[in-house]
């Protein structure tokens, strides 16, 4: 059976699987297993991506300390790949662990690397949590790259260690990791789920996370998309070509409410799926020259009931104690009600983010030299 969607309903269908609709989730655990993940992203002209979704969903209620205890002291959640997912999705992951690298050159560089494993490894065991920096290089071939990553050596085994699950992120220090023995950090006898039983799994609660999404997304690769044949199959009126659809979202209640969204939302991180179920065009600008940006450096865009319908260009200037409002940019006309609501959404982030709410003075900052 194929589902005819007219938009207003995928939109719906959408919105409310990423709990953006007036009712709102119950904590921070709740959100995460719900959206199966939380992005880390460095970039904090606001605040960081995976506070700013948490808030987003949750409201006043959340304080950043719910992550890190999460992460840190109950071991609710966990970091891997530098996605925060719930503990209990683990064992949906092992198997791809015990396979991974799949890559030669990888395979290669760790084989020639072996003892620099064997000192890691021991280094940790016996000192652990560690940083990156407090761990000695011993490599036996250095890692090669023609970019950023070149001759990171402890960094590059660390984060292939971690892929493998032998070793995990036990915290953070600011944005440097803090490295211990995977068995020091995830729970023991951890069920591992069969590769292929694991991936209809995954793509299912994906599924479910999003509502209705394309079988192949061109979702950025750090933000999983693809869901494969999760669901049903479904059109959706004006939209050509087929979609998957999680059947239980279909003719659910809807009442849709006000959000500022992180530009790494998982509403809208498959951009080819934001302009075509919302008619919405978004960028992220802030590696574009200054003269180039149409919204802004880090511009937050905005959710209205079951519609994107502007950004809002705006920055945490933490030591004037202001979140400066540059720009609110409408891509429809909004109505009176429609502002007071923006205006509302944003007087509450400045609340949580314990800044007033200004306009740019003369000389003001923005984003872009701001430390």
């Amino acid at each position: 059976m194929t589902h005819r969607l007219d938009r207003a309903e995928a939109r719906a269908i959408a919105v409310r699987a990423q709990l953006l609709d007036a009712h709102r989730p119950g904590d921070l655990l709740d959100v995460v297993r719900r959206l199966t993940l939380l992005q880390i992203d460095p970039t904090a002209a606001i605040a960081p991506n995976a506070d700013l979704v948490a808030w987003s969903r949750l409201g006043s209620g959340y304080a950043t300390a719910q992550l890190t205890e999460a992460l840190e002291r109950d071991r609710t959640l966990f970091e891997l790949n530098a996605l925060i997912r719930p503990i209990e999705d683990l064992r949906l992951y092992r198997a791809d662990m015990a396979a991974w690298p799949q890559w030669e050159g990888r395979r290669q560089w760790l084989r020639s690397n072996e003892s620099f494993r064997r000192d890691v490894l021991a280094r940790l065991r016996e000192a652990g949590p560690l940083l990156s920096r407090d761990i000695p290089d011993t490599a036996v071939v250095p890692w090669v790259s023609t970019g950023w990553t070149h001759n990171q050596n402890v960094t590059q085994l660390l984060e292939s260690l971690m892929m493998r699950g032998e070793v995990a992120i036990a915290a953070r220090r600011g944005r440097q990791r803090l490295w211990d023995l995977a068995e020091r950090v995830y729970p023991e006898d951890v069920d591992v789920v069969p590769a292929e039983e694991a991936h209809c799994i995954r793509n299912q609660r994906r599924l479910q996370a999003l509502g209705i999404a394309r079988a192949k997304t061109t979702a950025f690769p750090m933000q999983p998309g693809d869901v494969g044949d999760a669901g049903e199959p479904a059109t959706v009126e004006g939209v050509p070509g087929e979609w998957r659809v999680d059947p239980a979202a279909i003719g659910q209640p809807f009442t849709g409410r006000t959000a500022l969204l992180s530009p790494f939302d998982r509403l809208l991180h498959d951009r080819r799926r934001a302009e075509e179920l919302f008619g919405f065009e978004y960028q992220l600008e802030m590696y574009k020259p200054k003269d180039k940006r149409r919204w802004g450096y880090f511009a937050l865009p905005v959710l209205h009931s079951d519609r994107l319908v502007g950004k809002l260009d705006a920055t945490a200037d933490r030591k004037d104690g202001r979140l400066v409002v540059h720009a609110l940019h409408e891509d429809v006309p909004f109505t009176g009600a429609m502002r007071d609501d923006v205006r509302e959404e944003i007087d509450r982030l400045a609340e949580w983010l314990q800044l007033s709410v200004g306009e740019p003075g003369p000389g003001a900052a923005r984003p872009d030299d701001l430390t």
